[in-house]
Parts: C-alpha cells; structure tokens; sequence
C-alpha cells in the first residue's frame, strides 16, 4: 500500500548547497534509490545520484540517509515510518561534486600507494601452490565492494581533513592486511602501515564495521591483527635482539 513520504535531499555542488523539500510517493517494498529515481522523473531531472548495480554489489550509491553512512538501494523504506522525515545527503568525508555525487578519487590515490601481491621471485606463474585454510582469513577481505562508507565514516578523516595526507584509511590498511597474511606474499609491509598509511592514528571504535555492507568484520580480523604485527615488529625485545644479533653476524 502506498503512501506520501516526506524527503529532504541535499542539492548543490563545490560553490555550496542547501537541503530541500520533497513530498514523494512510496510503495511497498522500494528502497531509498527507488526514491531518488522517482524524484528524478517527477520533480528533479537534474538531481546528479551516482548508482549502477541496485543490488549492493557495485558500491556506487554510497550516501548518508538520516546521518548514517549506507547505500541507497538496500536502504528499504520500510524501515522509516511513514511520518517520518527521510533526509538524504552526499558522503560528509569527500568533495561534493553535485547533489549526492562526491569526489572519492581520494581513495584510488591510497590504493595506488599500496605495493602490489608479491609472490617469491622464484615462483612461476601456475606454481602457486595454498591450502585453503591458509587464505581463509585473507579471504574475506576480497568481499570489498569498495563503497568507501569505512572510509567515511572513520572520524580519522572526517572530522580531520589534514589526516588524508598521512592515513589510508580501513579500507587500505584492511587491503595492506590482506597481503600481510597471504601465504605467497613475501613483502613486508608492516613498516608502510605504520609510518606511511597511519595504521597508529585508528583507534579500533569499530564504526567502519558497523556501516560495511559486506559485514567484514575490518576492525577485529584486519586492523587489530595487522596492529599486532607491527607492534612485534618494532617493540618486541625479542624480536629487537634477534635483529642485532642478525645484523651483528
């Protein structure tokens, strides 16, 4: 059964924005996007969304609805009551472009700095050899969809925007982790999580994942873990004397 929901939608672009008024039909069983392309057709064709999939597996229509980071199209509307006031708005983390659509090439500029799967330089291509319980806890980590709402959510970088330049955030340090732990990878990147993707300044609240859409759980199987390997690395006594006496011989 339909009914007149009651919206407030972020319009603007770099210059400045405003939220606006929208009263806009719903039916049983629509989603938050639903929503939003019902707005474009009836009352705002040049409201700029960024989706792709609807199935949350792209990770395009990353936003904020009611001040929480999700995406639009498994936001259903049954999950509001009927008199209350949707509001939707770009992610607070990154640039607004216009309307919902915000500049997220921040992140590509982490992954990029990020060294690549490193396998032994004496291993050929179709030698790999794992045993899956070696790349079970790897594994989940590749679930990512790369909707950056770990990202936007983290108060490292939302609330610090001077922090960007020095940390890569957990969608970054949870892939640094993935490599740590793979069995075939033999860099080590620990040093780089530490000193340069600003592994010290996440303080595990876990608020990156509460908002994940894939449920990886980032903070205890990711970032926790790689804390600890960075802190064996560098505080360690044993690990320290080990290192003198190597460089020593």
């Amino acid at each position: 059964m339909g009914y007149e929901a009651k919206f407030k939608v972020w319009r603007g672009d770099t210059e400045g924005g405003e939220l606006q008024d929208f009263t806009v039909e719903v039916n049983e069983g629509e989603v938050v996007l639903d929503i939003i392309h019902r707005l474009q057709a009836t009352q705002a064709p040049d409201l700029a969304v960024r989706w792709n999939c609807k199935a949350g597996k792209c990770g395009s229509c990353s936003a904020e609805v009611n001040g929480r980071p999700r995406l639009l199209c498994m936001t259903r509307m049954s999950t509001f009551t009927q008199d209350e006031v949707v509001t939707v708005t770009p992610m607070r983390t990154f640039p607004v472009i216009r309307d919902l659509v915000t500049d997220v090439s921040y992140n590509y500029t982490k992954a990029r700095e990020i060294p690549s799967f490193t396998p032994p330089a004496d291993l050929k291509p179709g030698e790999y050899r794992m045993r899956q319980q070696d790349v079970e806890r790897s594994q989940e980590f590749r679930k990512c969809i790369e909707c950056f709402l770990c990202q936007n959510t983290c108060h490292v970088v939302r609330d610090h925007e001077e922090n960007k330049v020095s940390f890569a955030g957990p969608r970054y340090l949870m892939r640094i982790a993935e490599l740590e732990m793979h069995p075939l990878d033999v860099a080590d990147r620990r040093e780089l999580a530490q000193d340069e993707a600003g592994l010290g300044y996440c303080n595990i609240t876990k608020c990156c994942t509460e908002v994940c859409p894939e449920h990886i759980k980032i903070t205890d199987n990711a970032l926790i873990p790689l804390k600890e390997r960075v802190v064996d690395h560098k505080y360690d006594p044993l690990v320290w004397l080990g290192n003198k006496l190597f460089r020593r011989k």
